[in-house]
């Protein structure tokens, strides 16, 4: 276990919070910061007068990456300094956060049990086979709703084995995981001036969250917008609300400041449901493949670049702003 996160590029953070976050432990899964690339392909093909960036944090390393893997860092190591040996957390069939919490207790030694709604398949594919290789214990559960109970059953089971479990929530998504976001604005901020605009998929809030607050307390006036993968938008705005203002408690910084973000939570592209494909979704996913050699999945980040390839066509976007794609992983999934 290392002793903190990376916090490079925060030269705008208040000292107290730079302590904060330096105090935070973590254990190193990613090594160095994931690049950013021009995406003038794509903006030719769409004939943007913005400048179309992303962020490639599906190159982590580590079993696949992810923005999951960032959040990982620190959640398991808190599993870890609270004497836990096993993980326990919960997600659909194909999960990428299932996969990486799977892929952290294998690296550190420890158990994992996921709890998964849907159906066992008989033959295994993307995150549901790589989790069967990672060793971890896999519970189906027929709901969303009977997610929770069966954790703590989960749970419970661990403790009448003598071991110690560590819950870990949808897509661990909390103050704690959000707070890598916040740290990754300080990445960002080592690699490009702040952008007028940030899109990305939003599901557990997590990510936006810290995103958010990572602009907010550096003093950029970025836009954040989540395209959503299921959630109505007042419901996950509500979400992402809580988890900034946990935020701001665990970082004993910048509460007022935080606490007035705008939250912007883009609910047009869902389609049908999570994990269905749309049109635009379809259509996004082709153009990213073909003109930048970008994969995209139909749960997360095709829709999200569907929100962004529809904003483009509307105009949305300024003459010369700089708009960022923050590409979460899930390229797993297209192999499901």
């Amino acid at each position: 276990m290392r002793p903190a996160i990376s916090v490079r590029g925060t030269h705008n953070y208040t000292e107290r919070m730079l302590a904060t976050l330096a105090s935070l432990p973590a254990v190193a899964l990613a090594a160095g910061p994931s690049p950013v690339e021009s995406l003038d392909n794509l903006r030719d093909a769409l004939g943007s007068d913005a400048r179309l960036l992303v962020k490639r944090d599906d190159t982590i390393g580590f079993a696949f990456g992810g923005n999951k893997v960032r959040k990982m860092q620190l959640v398991a190591a808190h599993a870890k300094a609270s004497g836990a040996d096993t993980l326990i957390t919960t997600g659909g069939v194909q999960s990428n956060h299932a996969r990486v919490t799977a892929a952290a207790a294998a690296k550190l030694r420890m158990k994992c049990v996921l709890v998964v709604n849907g159906t066992r398949p008989a033959h295994p594919t993307g995150n549901a086979l790589l989790d069967q290789l990672l060793g971890a214990e896999v519970r189906y559960v027929r709901t969303r709703e009977d997610r929770a109970t069966e954790m703590e059953r989960a749970a419970e089971d661990v403790r009448q084995r003598g071991a110690r479990p560590y819950i870990i929530p949808l897509g661990a998504s909390t103050p704690l995981g959000a707070a890598a976001f916040v740290a990754a604005i300080g990445e960002l901020a080592d690699q490009i001036d702040p952008p007028d605009v940030i899109i990305h998929a939003s599901s557990s809030g997590g990510t936006q969250a810290g995103l958010i607050a990572g602009c907010v307390l550096a003093d950029w006036h970025t836009r954040v917008i989540g395209i959503s993968a299921d959630e109505p938008a007042a419901s996950l705005e509500a979400t992402v609300r809580e988890l900034i203002d946990g935020l701001a408690k665990l970082l004993d910084c910048g509460a007022d400041r935080v606490a007035s973000a705008s939250i912007v939570v883009d609910d047009g592209f869902v389609g049908e449901g999570y994990g269905i494909p749309t049109m635009a979704s379809r259509e996004a996913a082709d153009l990213a493949a073909r003109t930048e050699a970008l994969f995209l999945d139909h749960t997360y980040t095709a829709k999200a670049m569907a929100g962004l390839v529809s904003r483009v066509r509307d105009r949305t976007f300024t003459k010369g702003s700089t708009v960022l794609f923050w590409h979460t992983g899930g390229q797993v999934g297209l192999f499901a």
